[in-house]
C-alpha cells in the first residue's frame, strides 16, 4: 500500500515505506503479480479511452517502488510516477530507470501538464483521513487526465466487505534474505487498524525486528462514485479478481471520436 498521505518523515506507523527495499522484497517473495495487474488495467484503459489516447501517456500515482509502473511504461509513449516517500521512489528508479519519477501528495501535487491514463493502485487512496480528502485527491488526479482519458483507482475495503480480526502471515526469501510478516486488523469507527510485525534476517545484517500500524478509511462505495462525479468524471466501478477491493474506472468526458 504506497504512497500514503502522511508524513513519512515524522509518522512513526509508516515505517514500512522507509524501509522500501523490505516492502519490495516482500511482495516480490510473496507472488504479487504485478505484470498480470497492470495488463489488466491496460486493458481496462485501451477499452474505454477515447480512440487513439489509449497508448499516449500515463501517470502512476502513488507509485510506490514502480513495480506496476516498470509493467506499464512500455505501454505508452511516455510515463510518469509520483509517490510521497523518498524512500519508494529510490526503488522505484532502479526498476524504472529513465522514468521522470516526483515525490508528491496525491492530494496537491501539481506536474503542469495532463495524461491520457491515470492511475493509484494498491488500495493507496485508503490513507486518506476523511471525505475531504478524498475529494481533493480525486479533483487533482482528474486535474491531471486529459479529455477523453481515464483513470483507474484501486480503493481500500469498502465497510461491508471488511473482515475484522483478519490475521495475515508469510516467510517469503529473496536474494538470500528472509522476510517474515504477521499482521492483525481491526476495526476502528469508520477506519480499519492494521498492525504489522516484521522479521527480517540476512547474512550480512543479522536478524532485525520492527513494527509498523496502518490506518485506512473504509469509504462507502457511494462516497467514491460522488467524488469521482464532483471531479467531473464518469465512474465505474469493476469487480475484478486480481484485485481483491475491485477497481474504479473514471473517464473524462471529450478528446477525439
Amino acid at each position: 500500500m504506497p504512497g500514503t498521505t502522511t508524513d513519512t518523515a515524522t509518522d512513526p506507523t509508516t515505517l514500512i515505506y522507509h524501509r522500501a527495499d523490505v516492502y519490495h522484497d516482500f511482495y516480490r517473495g510473496r507472488g504479487k503479480d504485478y505484470r498480470a495487474e497492470a495488463g489488466a488495467v491496460r486493458a481496462l484503459v485501451a477499452q474505454r479511452a477515447t480512440a487513439g489516447s489509449a497508448a499516449g501517456s500515463l501517470l502512476d500515482v502513488a507509485c510506490g517502488t514502480g513495480a506496476h509502473l516498470a509493467e506499464l511504461t512500455g505501454s505508452f509513449a511516455d510515463a510518469v510516477g509520483v509517490d510521497l516517500s523518498p524512500e519508494m521512489l529510490a526503488v522505484a528508479a532502479r526498476n524504472s530507470p529513465g522514468t521522470p519519477l516526483v515525490q508528491g501528495d496525491m492530494r496537491d501535487f501539481r506536474l503542469g501538464r495532463t495524461f491520457s491514463a491515470v492511475t493509484c493502485m494498491f488500495s493507496s487512496v485508503g490513507y486518506l483521513a476523511t471525505a475531504d480528502d478524498l475529494d481533493a485527491a480525486v479533483h487533482n488526479l482528474a486535474d491531471h487526465l486529459a479529455p477523453g482519458g481515464v483513470l483507474v483507482v484501486e480503493p481500500w475495503w469498502f465497510p461491508q466487505d471488511f473482515r475484522p480480526g483478519w490475521v495475515g502471515a508469510d516467510v517469503v526469501r529473496v536474494d538470500g534474505r528472509t522476510v517474515a510478516r504477521v499482521s492483525h486488523t481491526v476495526r476502528e469507527g469508520r477506519c480499519s487498524r492494521m498492525e504489522v510485525h516484521y522479521t527480517v534476517a540476512a547474512p550480512d545484517t543479522g536478524v532485525e525486528h520492527f513494527t509498523d500500524t496502518h490506518v485506512m478509511t473504509l469509504f462507502e462505495q457511494a462516497e467514491y462514485e460522488a467524488a469521482f462525479r464532483r471531479a467531473g468524471l464518469e465512474p465505474e466501478y469493476v469487480r475484478h479478481e486480481l484485485f481483491g477491493p475491485g477497481l474504479f474506472v473514471a473517464t473524462r468526458p471529450g478528446g477525439a471520436a
